[in-house]
């Protein structure tokens, strides 16, 4: 693509040289050690290095043409030294970066219907069942969020050149490429999680929604907005962006969103709320799933049942219906889609160790406070007398610090045995994640602290008491864990089917599970 044209789509001011101009760009590349001849280089000041500082690197490797941020003072002298490689400035290379990959694979969402979930949870369930719902009224449909990317029923094999970095909302170099993938395979409407970082970063910046739906808002990311009124603006920053925003009435802070719409709103509710989708006569089946009746507005009822338990899955549930039926979807394509459905993988995933087991096991990716405690809310609505809730979790290192004693006071409220163990601790000692998690237990409250996540989950299955639900959580749908060495293969479910098979009926206070 020709230099000049990537400027203008991009909002970048041209070479003054129609030669320069004239130029063919033959990729667009945010990472030094990725640039190629001919290329245009963009440099991003990152969270942990600036691109800025690898201009000479990006040079060396053949870039044609680099964008600085305006008046960055690593950028000084380039144009000078280097006077064959073309110079232009940006007032916020974030922005230009998803402007250029955008106009890079030729503006793919245009023919698509695209369609935000964001919030501090629910957001992979609420997509995963909207796509479900789409998908069972004929709609050709594609997904992009945290536990992967599918495309008309197939995964997509799209991975980030840093395989420690969140894939919720891909960058933009992965982003507009699975658009594109999309857009050529027939996609009609795309569902996308979409995260506080990804607005706050611009990762969106050329994209415009038909629907954004916003779940709910609890503590967060804190390490990276640095204040809750910084998190919610960025959640809030989606607004403009879409024709039409769906709103949870039942969340406060979600429910003042409503002032700020600018186009079409639509509410739910399963509290009795003033909504236009309304979830009543509510009934929860234990580990079966819940009930309930779906009222629209104009009176249309529908009975839906999701096999998915627990009361976030009436909200979750509500939240993609509505999105449906304003997408057109008819009730019995939505009820359908709800009775199929099996969940998300890591949201609270029933592990399957064998049929004959006294105990249930649950995997859930719950990470955060408000999260966690619904989680525990949730095996409590369906526990019977006398089982205990085992709950195993850590959080998650380089990352807000100030949620970890908040999580272990919620684990001592409503948990009956409590682990505490790592989850990714990146570059900080796992050791000083659990002592900052350990603060937040009240005196008197026992708990066991194994570091080795694989350890502590193989005690916690031989130590299984008849009736417990132990819940592993934090991890979810990941199969891996990062530590200060890297990205290692980590799979909760084989460790747990492994301590399983290990267990021995010889062990005292053990259950035996060879009877």
């Amino acid at each position: 693509m020709r230099l000049e044209t990537l400027c203008f789509l991009s909002g970048l001011e041209p070479p003054t040289d129609s030669d320069d101009g004239a130029m063919e760009i033959t990729a667009v590349v945010c990472n030094s050690r990725a640039c190629v001849p001919g290329c245009i280089y963009v440099c991003i000041s990152g969270t942990r290095a600036d691109g800025h500082a690898f201009i000479e690197e990006a040079l060396a490797r053949g870039a044609a043409a680099v964008v600085t941020e305006r008046n960055h003072p690593m950028a000084d002298g380039f144009v000078e030294k280097r006077s064959s490689a073309i110079f232009l400035s940006s007032s916020n290379t974030r922005i230009t970066a998803a402007r250029l990959y955008n106009a890079w694979y030729a503006n793919p969402a245009e023919e698509m219907r695209l369609i935000a979930v964001t919030g501090t949870n629910g957001k992979t369930t609420v997509s995963s069942m909207l796509c479900a719902m789409l998908e069972a009224a004929g709609v050709e449909t594609g997904l992009i969020g945290t536990v992967g990317c599918r495309c008309r029923g197939r995964m997509l094999d799209i991975r980030a050149a840093d395989l420690c970095a969140n894939m919720t909302t891909p960058d933009p170099e992965q982003l507009y490429h699975i658009l594109a993938v999309m857009a050529r395979e027939g996609v009609r409407v795309v569902v996308m999680e979409t995260t506080s970082h990804a607005l706050a970063l611009h990762k969106l910046e050329p994209l415009r929604f038909d629907t954004a739906i916003f779940t709910n808002f609890t503590e967060d990311h804190l390490d990276f907005h640095g204040s809750m009124e910084a998190y919610f603006e960025a959640k809030a920053s989606l607004l403009p962006k879409a024709s039409r925003v769906i709103l949870n009435l039942d969340d406060a802070a979600i429910a003042s969103l409503k002032e700020r719409a600018s186009g079409l709103t639509v509410t739910v509710s399963t509290m009795g709320a003033d909504a236009d989708y309304l979830a009543e006569d509510i009934a929860y089946q234990g580990t079966e799933g819940v009930q309930y009746t779906l009222r629209e507005r104009d009176g249309l009822c529908e009975p839906l049942f999701c096999a998915v338990p627990g009361a976030f899955s009436v909200s979750n549930t509500l939240l993609a219906a509505a999105c449906a039926r304003q997408m057109g979807v008819s009730c019995a394509d939505i009820s359908k889609a709800l009775r199929d459905f099996r969940g998300v993988p890591g949201r609270m995933e029933r592990v399957d160790c064998g049929d004959k087991l006294p105990f249930r096991a649950f995997i859930d990716y719950a990470h955060t406070p408000d999260a966690l405690e619904k989680l525990l809310l949730c095996a409590r609505d369906f526990r019977q007398d006398g089982q205990r809730i085992v709950l195993l979790f850590g959080c998650g290192g380089d990352r807000d610090r100030a949620k970890r004693p908040i999580m272990a006071k919620i684990a001592a409220r409503y948990a009956d045995v409590i682990y505490l163990t790592s989850d990714n601790s990146r570059s900080e000692d796992p050791e000083d994640i659990l002592d900052d998690i350990s603060r937040g237990i009240p005196d008197g409250v026992e708990y066991i602290r194994i570091v080795d996540r694989a350890v502590a989950i193989t005690h916690a299955m031989m130590h299984a008491m008849p009736g417990d639900i132990i819940l592993l959580a934090g991890k979810g749908h990941e199969r891996y864990e990062i530590d200060r060495t890297g990205r290692h293969p980590f799979d909760e479910r084989a460790i747990a089917r492994a301590a399983v098979a290990g267990c021995s009926s010889e062990n005292p206070g053990r259950m035996n599970f060879e009877n």
